[in-house]
């Protein structure tokens, strides 16, 4: 191992492990790849909240947005190993946007950063306006069986896990639907409220409140287990067999970090997670806490990265 390497390492693992004052004035930077208020950023701030005193150092929040988190992955790829900069990484940026078709991304965060360990998962909700005629998922199939190609689903833009999910419902229902693609998922919902757009399928921390509100109505959810706030909802996969999407959320960091450094920021965030006043956050947020260590969340990318490299072949999906 590089000598300076080993220097680095140590000294962040020395940073962590004192408890004297210098080391308290030590900062970290936990980057996140999108616009503050969403759940990407929701989720990164309640981690480095509760990392800080974990590790004993000042653990801020710095926003890098671009390309759908590319920006803020390239930054953590070329910093030091020495866990200074970490990255929030959402299961779209690390498996979805490196596989465009003819992406000229200058790093595939998949395959060049080191997953630490998983922070919350993000369930999807199949929503439609609360005013409009559809009441199950069965109903909008059907309006999509007896009107090809005029049923439309929303989403937060192409290539995005809002479009691919819908990609994935055409092809296993065989069903013609147009895909409308908005700027981010708040122009999408809102249209999805004023019946300009048919449905969506989303991340439940992007909806929960115009569901609670009324304004919505929540049909399904993508994954296999019940979400908390809505448990009666059923799993998208008693209707459309094999159709199970969850996001996630894990921090990662630069490949290059000493294992045992790895190992450190891995049970802080075990750490960090056991805490209930973080899970209610998390929870409170429209996300499902759900610590997942190195393996398991690496485990989930690779499928991840399968499942999706199939849809974005099947539709010939090119990067924008």
């Amino acid at each position: 191992m590089p000598r300076r390497r080993l220097a680095l390492a140590a000294a962040l693992l020395s940073g962590f492990m004192a408890c004297s004052a210098t080391a308290q004035e030590r900062t970290i930077r936990i980057l996140s790849g999108a616009s503050a208020g969403g759940s990407s950023d929701f989720a990164t701030r309640v981690l480095a909240e509760a990392l800080g005193p974990i590790l004993g150092v000042r653990a801020v929040v710095e926003n890098r947005t671009g390309v759908n988190g590319i920006v803020a992955a390239q930054e953590t790829a070329r910093s030091a190993p020495d866990g200074s900069t970490m990255f929030v990484c959402p299961m779209s940026t690390m498996s979805i946007t490196p596989q465009l078709i003819g992406a000229n991304l200058p790093i595939d965060p998949g395959a060049e950063l080191l997953p630490i360990a998983n922070v919350a998962l993000s369930s999807y909700g199949f929503v439609v306006a609360a005013n409009g005629p559809y009441r199950s998922v069965h109903d909008v199939l059907e309006a999509a069986r007896a009107r090809p190609g005029q049923v439309s689903f929303a989403s937060a833009g192409v290539g995005s896990a809002q479009h691919l999910q819908g990609e994935l419902l055409k092809q296993k229902t065989g069903l013609e639907m147009v895909h409308v693609p908005y700027r981010g998922a708040s122009p999408a919902i809102v249209d999805i409220l004023g019946g300009r757009t048919d449905f969506m399928i989303t991340n439940m921390a992007d909806v929960t409140r115009q569901v609670q509100d009324g304004g919505l109505r929540l049909l399904a959810i993508s994954d296999e287990e019940p979400f908390p706030l809505f448990p009666d909802v059923p799993p998208l996969s008693r209707i459309i067999p094999d159709f199970s999407v969850v996001g996630w959320f894990a921090l990662c960091g630069q490949k290059a970090m000493a294992p045992e450094l790895v190992d450190r920021l891995e049970a802080a965030v075990r750490r960090a997670m056991a805490d209930l006043a973080v899970v209610g956050q998390m929870a409170k947020g429209g996300l499902t806490p759900r610590f997942e260590d190195r393996a398991a969340i690496t485990r989930r990318l690779a499928a991840d990265r399968a499942l999706w490299l199939d849809v974005i072949r099947a539709v010939n999906l090119r990067a924008g």
